[in-house]
């Protein structure tokens, strides 16, 4: 925290060349560089927007947010590798909110195309079209970029400080650059001569720049190695900062309570919560009012004590009618047809068909840390401590309820108590923001109840998916697919950046359009429901749902084809897409597949590609007289290459028990246009107790880098499916299981 309210605005030039995103040159000298965005204090040189060298060492800038994925982690490695520091003198920082630090992965991410088919040309394209990230100050961490995005640029950056580090050096030492080498913070030169970074930070700041050489990965260090996670120690000792840890002198504590039908409000009284000793403020938000007090548990009572008379909701008032209206969108032409195979409208002769309707519910975040934010407004400046997705929407959106220009509000991300989507949002730094104006020089902290939390987040949407297939000679010749759900793209594009977007949605049919399975006739559309309840992205988005409908409906064509579920499967995918294959094999060896099943088990598999990786889980459960368990999980996913194994498979397990947890229990529900839902009482998670064995594989034979936080948690929900109709012969069509099933949970 201290670190980084050192760092301000202000362009840094290195030579004549201005760093852009942390590098200068190819790719990333586009047009008119974005500026350096850090001024370190005195006695400290940003040797660019990755790189601060003080007395102290090095501190690694990170663009992308830590919300216990590990991601600042394995970014400082990128840079480390290349800047020759040893790893316990690493020190790592969120960047300020600036397009410097922009996600181009994100905007590559838009192209058309099924993503493992992507040729050279196209990731060629992909690059250059997020250069856009700039234009847009699309600094976000989310849809499993992170290490897409910062691969190479990140290692450029800590490449480019190094080759700087040498040259200052050179002309310290009055020697060739060339003869010079780096180790563990140091410049060595040959007669053994070290000279601290420390020391040429200063000299270097002020050296040109050429593209420097990139190390080859036999050479690699810490890349492709179990690193000792930077937050770790902080973590298990209690000291990390969270957003909800910050305190300044001075500070309020405040609570908000708002319409939990999402409108507006038509009147309260604030006598109850102002005859609380302790209250010092009810404030008018527009949809709610905000308390002021002495502490936070003390506003949120209070906040709970006023009588509010709130106006309806904008859309249908109860869960029964927002499933009639999700439905209806069959009735209306697609959005897209992304995928467009053969012959989808005739079922060949002498093919068996068979047809399904899945339903999945609306799901809350349900974070650990509730939403929260502090701000501190002057009158002509703001300045904003949240643990935020986007600091850079956090910045804008700050900046345009308070009435100031966007440079005038700076944002410290802090560590973030869960993401999962949920902190790509703006709306509770705005909430705190406009809490503040109302009392300017004052820093206020508002912090969301877990009741306040779970009643205006931005869900995962409602969806159905209606499957018709057909089997002939052991083999699928058929799957025609529709989706209906609302669309988490255009409305979230919506609030983010007050664009309308256009056009196919592709998240919305992610891991449905792009199955990388090998069917001769297949066709996936997706239709779009036009409903005001709020959406957002939750982790793994549109494939959270598209993964459990589809998988489930391979299952069934599998054993309506008289195949064994994953010798169908790897059949498809080695036809189409050899990666996706290999992570099913895994699977199938790792599990034992083919041995017979013990009396009482069942087995059941899944694979789904999503956010560029593969991934399959093979799931068994057990009945044990007092209810099925699930008793083990086995997971391959291919990364192409693994840059941290230990956190790969972290974030692998972590996705499939948030996936189990939505699969077996978890559901948002509505009445009178509120959700009934409050905390984790009536929307758990999955418990120790209850969790499987897991044993994770990590592969990497696909050529490129695929993404890793989301990609465990689409194939959660089938696996465990088709593993109970093994158990049971019953079927899973709609979610939660917990419905239909006799889970321990």
């Amino acid at each position: 925290m201290s670190r980084i309210g050192k760092i301000a605005r202000r362009t840094f030039l290195i030579g004549s060349a201005a760093v852009a995103g942390g590098a200068a040159f190819g790719a990333w000298h586009v047009g008119r560089p974005v500026p350096n965005p850090l001024r370190p204090g005195a006695g400290a040189e940003a040797l660019n927007a990755y790189v601060v060298i003080d007395a102290d060492g090095v501190t690694i800038v990170t663009p992308r947010a830590e919300m216990g994925q590990g991601v600042q982690t394995t970014l400082a490695a990128l840079v480390a590798e290349e800047l020759d520091i040893a790893w316990e003198d690493v020190r790592v920082m969120h960047g300020p909110a600036s397009a410097a630090y922009a996600n181009g992965a994100v905007i590559g991410e838009m192209l058309p195309g099924k993503g493992y088919d992507r040729s050279d040309l196209m990731h060629g394209l992909a690059g250059m079209l997020g250069h856009l990230g700039k234009v847009l100050e699309l600094q976000t961490t989310g849809g499993s970029t992170s290490m897409r995005d910062g691969f190479v640029k990140m290692r450029l950056a800590g490449a480019a400080a190094r080759e700087a580090l040498k040259s200052a050096a050179a002309e310290r030492l009055g020697v060739d650059a060339a003869a010079l080498r780096t180790e563990a913070g140091r410049v060595i030169a040959p007669d053994g001569t070290a000279l601290p970074y420390t020391d040429l930070a200063e000299a270097a700041a002020r050296q040109d720049l050429t593209e420097p050489a990139l190390r080859d990965r036999s050479d690699w260090k810490y890349l492709g190695k179990p690193m000792p996670r930077l937050d770790m120690v902080a973590k298990s000792t209690g000291t990390a900062g969270f957003g909800i840890d910050v305190r300044l002198p001075g500070m309020k504590f405040a609570a908000a309570r708002r319409n939990p039908a999402r409108a507006g409000m038509a009147s309260f009284d604030p006598a109850p919560a102002l005859s609380m000793p302790g209250v010092e403020a009810v404030l008018d938000i527009g949809d709610g009012i905000a308390v002021v007090a002495s502490n936070t548990w003390l506003a949120m009572r209070a906040a709970e004590a006023i009588e509010i008379a709130w106006e309806p909701a904008a859309y249908p008032a109860t869960t029964g009618a927002l499933m009639a209206a999700v439905e209806a969108a069959f009735d209306a032409e697609p959005n897209s047809t992304l995928r467009d195979d053969g012959e989808a409208d005739t079922v060949p002769a002498g093919a068996t068909e068979i047809s399904a309707e899945y339903r999945v519910p609306y799901l809350a975040h349900a974070t650990m840390e509730p939403m929260n934010a502090t701000v501190l407004f002057t009158g002509d400046a703001a300045t904003v401590w949240t643990g935020g997705q986007g600091p850079t929407f956090v910045r804008n959106a700050v900046a345009a309820e308070l009435g100031l220009d966007s440079a005038a509000v700076e944002v410290h991300t802090t560590l973030l108590g869960g993401g999962f989507g949920r902190r790509g949002e703006v709306d509770f730094a705005v909430v705190a923001a406009r809490t503040a104006r109302q009392m300017p020089g004052v820093p206020v902290q508002v912090v969301w109840s877990r009741e306040e939390d779970m009643r205006q987040d931005f869900y995962r949407p409602a969806a159905i998916g209606r499957y018709r297939g057909a089997v002939q000679d052991g083999r699928a010749v058929l799957l025609d697919a529709r989706i209906a759900a609302q669309s988490t793209t255009f409305q979230g594009a919506k609030r983010l950046t007050g664009r309308d977007l256009g056009g196919p949605d592709k998240g919305h049919v992610d891991a449905a359009f792009n199955a990388p399975y090998a069917i001769p006739n297949h066709r996936v559309a997706g239709h779009l429901a036009e409903l005001a309840v709020p959406v957002g992205f939750w982790r793994s988005v549109g494939a959270s749902f598209n993964g459990f409908f589809t998988e489930s409906f391979v299952d069934e064509l599998a054993h309506a084809a008289g195949r064994d579920p994953l010798d169908f499967r790897i059949e498809m995918a080695r036809a189409e897409w050899e990666p996706a294959a290999r992570v099913l094999e895994a699977v199938g060896e790792m599990s034992d597949w083919s041995r017979p099943r013990r009396a009482g088990t069942g087995r059941g598999v899944a694979m789904v590609y999503s956010f560029g990786t593969p991934t399959a889980i093979a799931v068994e459960v057990r009945d044990t007289g007092d209810g099925i368990a699930l008793h083990k999980c086995w997971i391959a996913c291919d990364v192409g290459t693994a840059l941290d194994p230990s956190i790969i498979e972290a974030q692998m397990v972590s996705g499939a028990i948030y996936g189990f947890s939505a699969a077996i229990q978890q559901e948002i529900t509505f009445d009178g246009g509120a959700v009934e839902q409050a905390n984790f009482y009536d929307f758990d998670a999955m418990r120790i107790h209850a969790a499987p064995a897991f044993e994770v594989r990590v592969l990497e034979v696909q050529e490129r880098l695929g993404g890793v936080g989301e990609p465990g948690t689409p194939p959660a929900a089938p696996a465990l499916a088709n593993a109970l109709f093994d158990l049971t012969g019953r079927r899973a069509r709609q979610l939660p299981l917990i419905r239909d099933f006799d889970l321990l949970i």
